[in-house]
């Protein structure tokens, strides 16, 4: 029989019920310090049920549905990039603005996509979660793209069919330019926000499987170069002909069906609940080491506090065993006299070893983080200065003329094949970390501005006085292509998987977000770069910059050296942090939750 205690009025469960809890492994014994132990039957009704839910989900989700999203992700991108790849293209022609000014608008509108990815993550991991934050952003997407096509129809392509290089556009409204911005904006916000949500949702689907979430993400970057593939060959085509608005109307269509196709299986998908604002939770560990900074911290982190059970404090995440980085930061999870004497927790003085970890682990990222930046510098050349210096090369094939943006299609079978490789030749004898193939993926990155630079040489070399173009073929840049489609399946792959994983579970979307905001980053740098760059090089009295509005007269070639020695420097320093990192270390046998408990330290709980 069950030992009384005072706390359960004398209860004991009753024999068939204990029977048929031990049959379901779901009761939980607690021991208790004065040598009593007892049945706790709210705990057995509250697991029965967490049990029960957890099985249900287990039903849900599959590769089925990682299908279906990895299919939205392609449609979306398609949808996406027959705005975004033209974009250069598009102020030039039709807005009537400058190499330098085009450029630099489509670098800051590139980088505001990435950057709503943020946003995206921010809502989706705190009030949201995936599936509604994926909805609703995709809805904004769409409704973007719609507006792109009616101001582009009705405001902008006059007489139509200009814009193809040869006829000139009037002159534009400013209503018409102020649609003009709103729209892909929109499209910014709206395709911005859902994608890292969307890797997430997708791993979600899932088991905990290492290897089956790898798969995933290295098939969702797959994903978004096939929707690529479709625009920068048959919509970029069109769009460079004039026909800007079919194209935009094109890319209305895919955004539509992929909205559709992600709504369907809406009952079947395995869900995620948010873990709540992260921000506070991390400001507390702040707040809380503050106020012990004369504290001493305990050499045994064993005596650190942690909630009691197997719930973590944090809603939604596994319990983080303690790391040996920015220990300074355990003082919050000391245990004072005042403490003790409270008689409610309060988390602004007391923090549990997890919620520590995770603030500890957006420390650890941050480093890491950063060293990306530059390489995205380097991938954002592909959307303008790469477009640019194709479109004053000799791009006929016979009498076929290749457009200047379509020759990213390189790139994407470049990420077609490195994405092969990698899947079936080197992954399965050779399975280098993800901050290794992420360092691989810079080295490639820095060879593909030096071979970009190359060109630009060979390039100026060949120009025909009095002409645009020079007399170099088009077809020279395939090699700088084809090496930044190499360096992204080790690069962004490599940051996807890194930061997800190392992310804790309530930050899992800021994971997946920090690989779109690297890119925002890159392209606000890019821009940043062209300014300072064309500041300092037309102070001379005849001088016109690295980039002048006639690329004949200037020297591109020195703008990707110097890329390439920027992001060299990088590769150093990265190297060196990419040593130091450790990873985040879950408590695997812990259960995602959010209650509180007993002011207890670890090795406390590891005696009951």
């Amino acid at each position: 029989m069950a030992a009384m205690d005072p706390r359960n009025n004398g209860y004991a469960a009753p024999l068939n019920e204990r029977e048929s809890a031990t049959n379901l492994e779901l009761a939980e014994v607690v021991e208790v310090q004065d040598d009593q132990s007892v049945v706790s039957h709210t705990s057995n009704d509250s697991n029965l049920q967490k049990k029960m839910m957890k099985k249900e989900e287990k039903k849900k989700g599959g590769w089925t549905n990682a299908i279906i999203l990895l299919a939205n992700q392609g449609l979306a991108t398609l949808a996406f990039f027959g705005v975004g790849v033209n974009l250069v293209l598009f102020l030039t022609r039709v807005m009537g603005q400058g190499n330098a000014e085009a450029a630099n608008n489509v670098s800051k509108w590139t980088g505001t996509v990435y950057m709503f990815s943020l946003v995206g993550a921010f809502l989706s991991d705190s009030y949201w979660g995936r599936y509604l934050t994926c909805t609703i952003f995709q809805v904004i997407f769409v409704i973007g793209v719609g507006l792109l096509s009616f101001v582009s129809w009705f405001f902008l392509i006059k007489p139509r069919g200009c814009g193809d290089g040869n006829l000139v556009c009037n002159p534009t409204s400013s209503l018409g330019v102020a649609i003009f911005y709103l729209s892909v904006y929109l499209v910014a916000f709206g395709y911005g926000g859902h994608q890292p949500t969307l890797a997430t949702f997708g791993a979600d689907q899932l088991d905990d499987d290492q290897n089956s979430k790898a798969a995933f993400f290295s098939y969702f970057y797959f994903a978004l170069n096939v929707g690529a593939l479709f625009s920068n060959t048959i919509l970029v085509y069109f769009e460079d002909k004039g026909l800007w608005t079919e194209g935009f109307v094109v890319s209305l269509g895919s955004a539509i069906v992929g909205l559709v196709a992600f709504l369907a299986p809406t009952k079947q998908y395995r869900y995620v609940n948010p873990c709540g604002n992260p921000l506070p939770r991390v400001a507390q560990v702040f707040v809380a080491t503050a106020r012990k900074w004369s504290v001493v911290r305990p050499g045994n982190p064993q005596e650190l506090y942690e909630v009691e059970g197997p719930e973590s404090a944090i809603k939604g995440s596994r319990k983080i065993f303690h790391s040996s980085k920015f220990v300074f930061l355990d003082r919050a999870a000391v245990i004072t006299e005042n403490d003790r004497n409270e008689t409610r927790s309060n988390a602004w003085r007391l923090c549990s070893v997890t919620q520590v970890e995770e603030a500890k682990c957006v420390m650890k990222l941050l480093p890491i983080w950063l060293c990306t930046i530059i390489y995205s510098v380097i991938f954002t050349q592909m959307a303008s200065l790469f477009v640019e210096q194709g479109d004053v090369m000799d791009a006929f094939i016979g009498k076929f003329h290749i457009p200047a943006a379509s020759m990213s299609v390189f790139d994407i079978f470049s990420v077609f094949l490195s994405t092969g490789l990698y899947r079936h030749v080197i992954f399965p004898y050779v399975r280098p970390t993800e901050l290794m193939r992420m360092g691989i993926g810079l080295i490639i990155g820095i060879m593909a501005m030096v071979a970009a630079g190359l060109t630009e040489i060979q390039r100026l070399k060949r120009i025909v006085p009095g002409q645009k173009e020079s007399e170099l073929s088009i077809l020279w840049q395939i090699p700088q292509y084809v090496l930044v489609g190499a360096s992204e399946v080790f690069m962004y792959v490599g940051q996807l998987e890194f930061f997800n994983g190392q992310a804790p579970d309530g930050l899992k979307n800021l994971g997946s977000s920090l690989c779109m905001a690297s890119m925002a980053l890159g392209n606000y740098v890019s821009s940043l770069m062209v300014n300072i760059v064309m500041a300092i090089t037309k102070r001379g009295e005849h001088s016109l910059g690295w980039i002048p509005e006639n690329l004949n007269e200037g020297h591109m070639d020195r703008f990707y050296f110097l890329i390439a020695a920027l992001a060299a420097i990088d590769f150093v320093v990265y190297l060196i942090f990419a040593k130091w990192y450790q990873p985040i270390s879950h408590d695997e046998d812990s259960i995602k939750g959010g209650s509180g408990g007993n002011l207890k330290t670890v090795s406390e709980l590891e005696q009951v």
